[in-house]
């Protein structure tokens, strides 16, 4: 068994600790430590009957410890990446936590630090970047695309083909339709029915889904995402156990190998 620390004490954070507990309930695996929060009066409380060991400088403190982020709302859904990027930890400290309850179909990959609740059904060949969040009950069917940082809630519909480009947030029940893409840092609103193409950072509701205003773009430290990183950011190349490493599709803001991804059998 390996210890894990979960970054972030809200209702994410609590319902990927109920993950891990139901993981080591089919087969022991995971040690789990605690929370590790910035809020300075959290620490030293508990939630979900687990400690709120201190601040993410604690890392610090726990070398060997696996980690995943578990922060991010409609308000702010570049929370996870902003933390990320702040942490600098390698992609091997990230696990990838997904409940027993959830289906991962063959050809299906999952990328390091991504979490799949209950329910959750990944139907054939659908990949998953790094740092996605994707909520009870919501299906993923064959050849979707998620990119890095994305978070689906609960309920959520996608039809085959889908993209949901880099940090994209789609809404509790929301339906996409087979092709469509939602760009990079969109929001598809709670319900809505997708049935053509989300263009970057705008904000999508209705059904039909119609564009309703911009994204709202919170300050991140170093500046927002530029047009050139958000299309380089994507989740790197699928790698299956026994294959050789390779590189990203090359891009401005990528230039790291791939590392092995979790595969559904």
């Amino acid at each position: 068994m390996r210890d894990l620390v979960i970054v972030g004490a809200g209702g994410f954070a609590r319902e990927t600790a109920a993950a891990v507990r139901a993981v080591n309930d089919a087969r022991p695996t995971w040690r789990l430590r605690g929370f590790l929060d910035d809020d300075a009066a959290l620490h030293g409380t508990t939630r979900a009957g687990l400690p709120i060991l201190g601040g993410t400088d604690r890392l610090a403190d726990l070398p060997d410890a696996a980690v995943v982020v578990c922060v991010g709302s409609p308000r702010d859904y570049r929370a996870r990446r902003r933390i990320v990027r702040r942490l600098g930890l390698p992609e091997h400290r990230y696990a990838t936590i997904t409940h027993p309850s959830a289906t991962v179909g063959a050809g299906s990959v999952l990328g390091p630090g991504t979490v799949l609740l209950a329910g959750v059904v990944l139907t054939a060949d659908v990949t998953v970047g790094t740092h996605v969040a994707v909520m009870p009950q919501a299906v993923l069917t064959h050849d979707d695309r998620v990119h890095d940082h994305a978070t689906i809630a609960s309920g959520v519909r996608l039809g085959g083909g889908v993209e949901l480009g880099l940090g994209a947030y789609v809404g509790a029940g929301a339906l996409l339709r087979e092709g469509v893409t939602v760009g990079a840092w969109s929001l598809v609103g709670m319900g809505a029915v997708v049935l053509r193409d989300v263009p970057p950072g705008e904000v999508w509701v209705g059904s039909p889904a119609r564009r309703l205003r911009a994204a709202d773009a919170p300050a991140e430290p170093g500046g927002a995402p530029t047009a050139a990183e958000r299309a380089a950011d994507a989740p790197a190349v699928p790698v299956r156990p026994g294959d050789a490493a390779v590189p990203d599709t090359p891009g401005p803001a990528s230039s790291e190998l791939a590392v092995p991804r979790t595969v559904g059998s």
